[in-house]
C-alpha cells in the first residue's frame, strides 16, 4: 500500500466510480448515488484520527457514517488503495480487517469476525486485485489471496489461495488461475445443486437396483450415466 496523502487517497476513491460503473453518466451522482465513496472518504479521516489516539471522535464519525450510507466501517481497520464499494449496502468491515489495492466489493459483504478474543487478529486480510460478490462473508482471521473472486452469498470460512475463484456455503475453491476480467456471477456454477441432483440420482439408480435383476442392463447404463455426472462435480470442485 504506497504512502500517499490523505487528500490524495480520497480523490483516488472519487475517482473509483468512474472507472467501474457504466451507470455513472454525471460526476454530480457521485454526490447523491455513491454512498461506498463517501463511507470510504469519512473512513479515511477518521483513520487518521484513530491512529493519532482520537479513537473516541474516529469511532462517532464512523457512527454518523454508517446512519448516512448504510455501511459499517471500523476506522481501525486497514484499507488500501483505489478501493471500490459497488452499491455499498449493508457492507461491515471489521476492525482488524485488512484490505489491499484495487479490491472491488459489492453490497451486503460482511468482512467479520468468529473471536471475541481482544488484541488480536480476529477478521480477514484480502488482498490486492481481488472482488467479493454481493452477500458474500468472509469470516475469521483468514486470507483471500489476489486477484481472487469470491462468488456471491458465498461463507468463506478458509484462506483461498491467489488467483482463485471461490463459491459456495462454505466456499470452495472452482478454478484457478489469474483472470482479469470482472467476475461473470451468473456463470458461476451452483456446486450444491450439483452435488443435491447427483445425491438424488444415486438414490433412485439404488432404488431401481433392488427391485430389479443386478443385471438389467439399464441400471448400468444409468449408473455409468451418473459417475460421468460425479465426475463433472468433482472437477468444478477442485481444491
Amino acid at each position: 500500500m504506497s504512502d500517499i496523502s490523505l487528500w490524495q487517497k480520497i480523490k483516488e476513491d472519487f475517482s473509483q466510480p468512474v472507472l467501474h460503473d457504466p451507470a455513472l453518466n454525471s460526476k454530480i451522482e457521485l454526490f447523491f448515488n455513491y454512498p461506498g465513496v463517501w463511507a470510504l472518504a469519512n473512513y479515511r479521516i477518521a483513520h487518521a484520527l484513530h491512529v493519532r489516539g482520537f479513537r473516541t471522535l474516529a469511532r462517532a464519525i464512523m457512527g454518523i457514517s454508517q446512519i448516512i450510507t448504510n455501511m459499517d466501517i471500523h476506522p481501525a481497520c486497514t484499507i488500501g488503495r483505489r478501493v471500490f464499494f459497488d452499491h455499498a449496502f449493508g457492507v461491515v468491515v471489521g476492525e482488524t480487517a485488512v484490505i489491499g489495492d484495487d479490491v472491488l466489493i459489492y453490497q451486503c459483504v460482511t468482512l467479520g469476525g468468529v473471536s471475541l478474543e481482544r488484541g488480536v487478529k480476529r477478521h480477514p486480510t484480502v488482498k490486492n486485485g481481488s472482488v467479493i460478490g454481493s452477500g458474500a462473508k468472509i469470516l475469521g482471521d483468514i486470507t483471500i489471496g489476489e486477484n481472487c473472486r469470491i462468488g456471491s452469498n458465498s461463507v468463506v470460512v478458509k484462506s483461498i489461495p491467489d488467483d482463485s475463484t471461490a463459491v459456495g456455503v462454505p466456499a470452495r475453491v472452482i478454478e484457478k488461475g489469474r483472470d482479469k476480467s470482472p467476475m461473470a456471477h451468473n456463470k458461476l456454477p451452483d456446486i450444491n445443486k450439483e452435488l443435491f441432483i447427483y445425491m438424488f440420482k444415486r438414490i433412485k439408480i439404488l432404488e431401481d437396483a433392488v427391485l430389479q435383476s443386478h443385471h438389467d442392463q439399464n441400471v448400468k447404463v444409468k449408473d455409468d450415466e451418473l459417475e460421468a455426472i460425479y465426475k463433472s462435480y468433482l472437477e468444478s470442485v477442485k481444491e
